[in-house]
């Protein structure tokens, strides 16, 4: 199966290019932003050495229709999906934060919280939570974002006080993030699943806040099964989830975390197209339906190029 790595397009009147670990932001007049969602997969900070067919495909489209989901809630960046790896938006002035939201004590909170942590990002937490609990009411925990290595953890106050972003934005971001979050529980619920945490993005675009970037994706995002969580969190046992985290697993138990002198395992073909099942199997959990593989073709780049190019004629 095919799997985009790699663009290098020169649409009309392209004026830059963006390529982060895995998805290739192309430019137009500076107003318009071509989002290309590529096969590439990151983990612990690295690109894997091997793409993983319709894995762009996947994210693009579960994005998409959150984004087409949550309009009433906020503006965002979305004008079209013209190919299945595509969306093409309003170019926006990113923030340079994250905005992660969290409804259940797990992850890097949970390690915190088990080291001694009573306070995350300016957040107290109450004494005596277990793994896998819900908060009393889902909580914030921002990060900076980093352009390389690791998002650090700050606190509102912070963010203000360091001008990072102006008091009345944070507002409306923390207030749309809060909406957001409780539209994909309700959305998730319907799936049988439970949206753990999640990560929003925002910029600005004509003087108002957007909700840019991907959207309660399995890579910004995490699931847990609805049916057995409450035996299994009484039970102290693992949750069952719906996420990127057995690449993770994988990769750890093959004894890699990206620390040094550790070498990426090798990604056979086999291993990439059972990752590439086990995506779409988290797109159809996820969104409910069916995943369409009917734009399957030997050379993905020349269909991008030809649609983004028929587009941006006709816009």
């Amino acid at each position: 199966m095919a799997a985009l790595t790699k663009t290098d397009y020169n649409f009309p009147g392209q004026t830059g290019v963006y390529r982060g670990k895995t998805r290739d932001c192309y430019f137009i007049n500076d107003d318009i932003m071509v989002m290309v969602a590529s096969d590439r997969i990151s983990a612990f900070d690295v690109v894997l050495p091997k793409g993983i067919p319709f894995k762009g495909q996947v994210l693009n489209q579960i994005a998409a229709k959150f984004l087409d989901a949550t309009t009433d809630i906020c503006p965002n960046w979305k004008l079209a999906c013209p190919d299945p790896q595509v969306t093409i938006g309003v170019k926006c002035e990113g923030f340079r934060v994250e905005m992660i939201i969290r409804g259940i004590l797990t992850g890097s909170a949970w390690r915190d919280y088990k080291n001694g942590c009573r306070e995350i990002c300016g957040v107290k937490l109450p004494e005596g939570m277990r793994e896998n609990e819900r908060f009393p009411e889902p909580i914030i925990t921002p990060t900076t974002k980093a352009d390389e290595g690791h998002d650090l953890n700050i606190s509102k106050e912070e963010i203000i006080a360091q001008g990072l972003v102006s008091k009345e934005d944070y507002e409306v971001m923390e207030d749309y993030t809060r909406k957001l979050f409780a539209r994909g529980q309700e959305i998730a619920a319907k799936q049988g699943l439970i949206l753990v945490d999640t990560k929003y993005e925002f910029g600005k675009h004509n003087g108002k806040v957007y909700l840019i970037d991907e959207v309660h994706t399995p890579d910004s995002s995490r699931y847990f099964y609805a049916e057995g969580y409450e035996e299994k969190f009484a039970k102290g046992e693992p949750q069952k989830q719906l996420s990127k985290e057995f690449v993770r697993q994988w990769l750890i138990d093959h004894n890699f975390m990206n620390q040094p002198g550790q070498v990426m395992p090798e990604i056979t073909d086999e291993y990439a197209e059972s990752v590439s099942e086990r995506y779409i199997e988290l797109y159809e959990g996820i969104i409910g339906e069916k995943f369409d593989k009917s734009d399957i073709c030997d050379d993905l780049s020349a269909r991008i190029e030809k649609r983004v190019n028929e587009w941006l004629a006709n816009r």
